[in-house]
């Protein structure tokens, strides 16, 4: 499917190249068709209240919502509207822990170490309020075990988060291998406890998220992922999860998460997930395709550089390379002089004062935490990009 470049608008003549879609997505067209329409005719009132233009409202939201469900193959009330992936996992987390926190019984979580900051940063302020975190490690090629997932699980453990696909090096999980092995656990010790969580932003547009496939309880999403608008979201939550409201208010979406729902958002939203699930396969396939010629013509031109991650379990659009004794950050700022935008690490870690790569360091890999790059691309990609690329990096990388 061909699709208009929204990146041939710039403020040079030539046009730039966009190699960060795991950091974020440009609105799609289409997306904001259905947006400007949710609203127009006057569809501005509240959906809490009972007069007929409220009704319009709510009526939208109750359709998006049941366009969702049946996408992820769940019940329409078993989904909540977020504003994005970090308030999803953090309504995830925090409120299954906050469900479970009693005086006589300390929640314990499991997890990943190389989990999104949205995940880590959360597992922090748990620990903090005196629960208990255990950090899985990951194979050299940013794998998790699923035996060693249920080797940590323990008594007290409450939930299990597993991200489905890594935003920097673009492995991907066995989700629906540790959600079996999740129930079979349960099943033995009559229990329902731990739910299994998974953050899917990365996965949504080239996984299936079927939740009932996955076995998990909760699940997370971001719009800003999927070509969707900013500050949108979902937490599906299955029915019996016993999860506590970390925003109070009103009481909007069933009490979990208060706030005036954002209709634009929602539509917005839903229009973005259906399109990436109608488009998943195709676009899935295009991508592979420059993704591998991408990988095979940097390792040939560069010998010394190594893939980051598992080349066969791995994001369709995903390139994490490893260039020994180069700086990452003077690389990032020097393919921006030449036109293309790239990445060392999450985004979210620009901010931090150490913003090397803990997922690159995780993988046993000390030397590349500095000297890696992300190329990350989407539906406005093609192999010539791929070209550019690699000489811009010869001019870089002496």
């Amino acid at each position: 499917m061909n699709f208009p470049n929204p990146f041939k608008i710039n403020k040079t003549p030539n046009k730039r190249i966009f190699l960060d879609y795991a950091s974020t997505t440009p609105i799609d067209e289409q997306v904001l068709k259905v947006m400007k329409e949710s609203t127009s005719g006057g569809n501005f009132a509240n959906p809490s209240a009972l007069y007929s233009e409220a009704l319009v409202v709510k009526e939208k939201i109750k359709e998006a919502r049941e366009k969702i469900a049946n996408i992820l193959n769940c019940q329409k009330s078993e989904i909540i509207f977020t504003s994005g992936g970090t308030e999803g996992n953090n309504l995830a987390l925090l409120g299954v822990f906050e469900a479970c926190k009693r005086d006589d019984f300390i929640p314990h979580i499991v997890t990943t170490v190389i989990e999104h900051p949205a995940i880590l940063e959360i597992c922090k302020e748990i620990e903090r309020r005196g629960g208990e975190v255990t950090y899985v490690p990951v194979s050299e090629e940013g794998i998790v075990s699923e035996k060693d997932i249920i080797k940590a699980i323990k008594d007290n453990t409450v939930l299990v988060s597993v991200m489905y696909a890594n935003n920097e090096i673009g492995t991907i999980q066995p989700i629906n291998q540790i959600g079996k092995l999740i129930k079979e656990y349960k099943r033995n010790k009559n229990t329902e406890l731990p739910y299994f969580h998974t953050d899917a932003c990365q996965a949504a547009v080239y996984l299936d998220i079927d939740v009932l496939k996955l076995r998990v309880d909760l699940l997370t999403l971001d719009g800003i992922k999927m070509y969707g608008p900013r500050s949108s979201g979902l937490l599906y939550a299955k029915t019996e999860t016993n999860i506590f409201p970390i925003l109070f208010g009103g009481g909007q979406e069933k009490g979990i998460r208060s706030g005036t729902e954002n209709l634009q958002a929602i539509v917005g939203l839903a229009e973005a997930l259906s399109l990436a699930n109608n488009d998943r396969l195709g676009e899935s396939q295009r991508l592979t395709s420059i993704r591998d010629y991408g990988i095979d013509v940097l390792l040939k031109k560069f010998p010394k550089a190594k893939i980051n991650g598992s080349r066969e379990f791995r994001l369709p659009n995903n390139i994490n390379i490893c260039f020994p004794s180069i700086d990452s950050e003077f690389a990032v700022i020097s393919l921006d002089v030449c036109g293309i935008s790239a990445s060392y690490s999450s985004s979210c870690r620009t901010l931090k004062e150490d913003s090397s790569s803990y997922v690159v360091n995780a993988l046993g890999k000390p030397n590349c935490a500095n000297s890696s790059l992300r190329f990350t691309f989407g539906k406005y990609s093609n192999k010539s990009d791929v070209d550019a690329l690699v000489e811009a990096l010869s001019k870089i990388i002496k």
